[in-house]
């Protein structure tokens, strides 16, 4: 039987390429990579090259990587592993985030932290203003500060203003420094959607962390990673062995990794090729205006901001979303 996938935002089909190094590192290069012996840095050497692909496609230090379970773990570390050993923290985020980031805010408001929800536009993005204004309003008041906004939504595709966004915590951050106020403010994006789709440079883009996942651009599942800047300070919030330089114990998924590398490698190619880039989005277009066409009270959600060119989410009048 013939059919069409649609569900690209919740997995990708893993690559050949990918699931061929894979079975190779399952087959030949088993061993674990914190062992001495020959076999064990074997391991190590695969999971320092993978570590080096995925560096590159997001523009960071290999150091500055963490290897993860997935987007669900990282978006745990950095909300955990910043805010719950401060004696008063913040984090301002929204309620249109993952829910890998809502079950943390939840959890941290519940625990006597103080959560501020942002507002967002119907088109569903942050004014950079209404961040401004909450940080003017609370972030005096607590020692470390956490902004955690993703870069697009999972569901409509629509991309935050992630540049301007930054550019409200630094402008916060030298006023503070500038009046002798000691506290700390970080930038976190969950970038699980953008990762592999969009050019990303964190050097470029200025945040503290970001958050992505191997299996939304055709790596493996239970594979994912966390950028933490040089100079943030992160706590682990799983312990048990010295590995990721101390700052996520357990041993290393190691086929998982050398896949993420792999899949990182494709898709650094993919975020460069514009024009097959315009071609899909030409083609998302096409399909909706015949849906609007067949459908004319449909609505596409997210249609007049920005978005991601591989999405698209119809809303049909008097039917139940998920049907």
């Amino acid at each position: 039987m013939q059919w069409t996938y649609l569900d690209n935002n919740a997995t990708t089909q893993p690559a050949p390429q990918v699931v061929d190094a894979m079975d190779e590192m399952l087959r030949d290069v088993w061993a674990n990579p914190s062992s001495v012996h020959r076999l064990g840095q074997m391991a190590r050497q695969r999971v320092e090259l993978a570590r080096a692909s995925v560096a590159r496609l997001i523009g960071c230090r290999e150091r500055e990587l963490i290897f993860t379970s997935g987007g669900t773990e990282s978006n745990n570390l950095a909300t955990f592993g910043v805010l719950s050993h401060a004696a008063r923290p913040l984090l301002i985020t929204t309620r249109i985030e993952h829910s890998a980031v809502r079950a943390p805010a939840e959890a941290l408001d519940e625990s006597g932290a103080t959560v501020v929800y942002l507002p967002t536009d119907d088109g569903g993005r942050v004014s950079p203003n209404d961040l401004a204004a909450a940080l003017k309003q609370y972030a005096h008041d607590c020692d470390v500060t956490l902004v955690s906004v993703h870069w697009a939504n999972n569901e409509t595709g629509v991309l935050e203003p992630i540049d301007e966004l930054v550019e409200v915590v630094r402008a916060h951050r030298e006023s503070a420094a500038s009046n002798g106020w000691r506290a700390t403010v970080l930038m976190h994006t969950d970038a699980t959607q953008a990762v592999g789709k969009l050019p990303v440079d964190v050097k470029d883009v200025g945040v503290d962390m970001m958050t992505f996942s191997g299996h939304k651009f055709h790596g493996p599942k239970g594979v994912g990673a966390l950028y933490v800047r040089r100079g943030v300070r992160l706590r682990p919030t799983n312990r048990g062995g010295p590995q990721e330089t101390d700052r996520r114990g357990g041993t290393e998924n190691t086929p998982g990794i050398v896949g993420l590398g792999v899949a990182a490698d494709l898709a650094s190619a993919v975020v460069r090729d514009a024009s097959a880039i315009d071609a899909c989005r030409a083609r998302r277009d096409r399909f909706e205006k015949a849906m609007l066409e067949a459908v004319p009270d449909a609505v596409i959600n997210g249609a007049s901001s920005p978005r991601l060119w591989n999405t698209s989410n119809i809303g049909f009048p008097r039917l139940e979303a998920e049907a």
